[in-house]
């Protein structure tokens, strides 16, 4: 049996994108302004679909989402033409953090949406979902614009994971359930409940989100939360079911490198709360083994060494001035 907090957490804090409409949120808005942010590397086969289910019907349709941004993260194919075509303004990460130190991953993206983004409310979603619904984004919205004393929502789903010899229903969730989910229930038992805390469809009160960090690498989903619960409480968050989501899968190699991140984020807050005496662990460097090489003797393996250290994007709100965001 869950604590008795996750427990009443999750009964009071869970809710189901099928709660709202786009037309009620429209109406619930009250002068707020909603942006919805899409990080995107090399996204150009999903990310029209995406843009343009978004204008058609929360911009034009119903005037539920006032500004569509694509953070285009360095990509090497047409993710940001089409992105443009679709009708979302298009923005370059290395554009919106020029003059600062430059950093990698998709943390630092999402640092720079936020930073270039203008909504009261921000939601943001990942660039590479296939079969893309607009109740991605009403899901996430609803319980934002219905409830004032919700600060964050985080979306959960069902992750299929197909493969040749089938399809596992949730098998999509490797690196939650073998990295994240451990390490929150045993060092952050209040965030227990979240079903899927790494989900990259997540939404927030602008005001809120300015004021924590961005973890440049992957580890910024969970660095989020348990900033965000320490910034302002377990009350303050809410989760909402989303049905299910189809994107792209990565190797166990990459999850792996995920994995890594995510523990070294981890770490970090760790040290924080005084539980480790150290700020950064032993090492960031990553040893893997892949199959062929002959990289040491009679280890028929090749070695790869990635270092998977993390650093942060500090709070927009300690900033002197706001970055400055290049014309669209």
């Amino acid at each position: 049996m869950a604590s008795p907090v996750v427990e009443a957490w999750t009964t009071y804090r869970t809710g189901n994108a099928a709660d709202w409409t786009a037309r009620g949120l429209a109406r619930a808005k009250k002068g707020d302004r909603v942006s919805v942010v899409i990080p995107a590397r090399n996204e150009e086969a999903t990310i029209g679909a995406i843009v343009s289910t978004i204008r058609r019907e929360l911009v034009d349709r119903v005037s539920l989402v006032d500004e569509i941004l694509v953070v285009d993260s360095r990509s090497t194919d047409t993710t940001a033409a089409v992105a443009q075509a679709a009708g979302a303004r298009v923005v370059s990460q290395d554009e919106v953090t020029r003059g600062l130190p430059r950093m990698d991953g998709k943390g630092d993206a999402l640092w720079a949406g936020l930073a270039a983004s203008t909504g009261d409310i921000v939601a943001f979603v990942d660039g590479d979902l296939r079969e893309f619904s607009s109740h991605f984004v009403t899901g996430l919205l609803g319980p934002l614009l219905t409830d004032p004393s919700v600060e964050f929502v985080k979306g959960f789903y069902h992750r299929p994971l197909v493969s040749t010899t089938g399809v596992e229903a949730d098998g999509g969730g490797r690196v939650t359930e073998l990295a994240a989910r451990p390490m929150l229930n045993l060092f952050w038992p209040d965030l227990a409940g979240m079903v899927q805390p790494l989900a990259g469809e997540y939404a927030g009160r602008r005001r809120t989100l300015e004021r924590i960090p961005f973890v440049s690498g992957y580890g910024v989903e969970i660095a989020m939360l348990i900033d965000l619960l320490d910034l302002v409480g377990l009350d303050a968050l809410a989760q909402v079911d989303l049905g299910e989501r189809f994107h792209r899968h990565q190797n166990t190699e990459a999850l792996g490198r995920m994995s890594a991140q995510i523990m070294v984020t981890a770490w970090s807050r760790l040290h924080r709360r005084g539980l480790v005496t150290e700020p950064m662990p032993p090492s960031s460097l990553l040893t893997q083994f892949r199959r062929g090489g002959d990289a040491l003797p009679h280890l028929d393996r090749e070695i790869v060494v990635t270092d998977i250290g993390v650093q942060e994007r500090p709070p927009l709100a300690t900033l002197p001035r706001p970055v400055a965001v290049p014309a669209a």
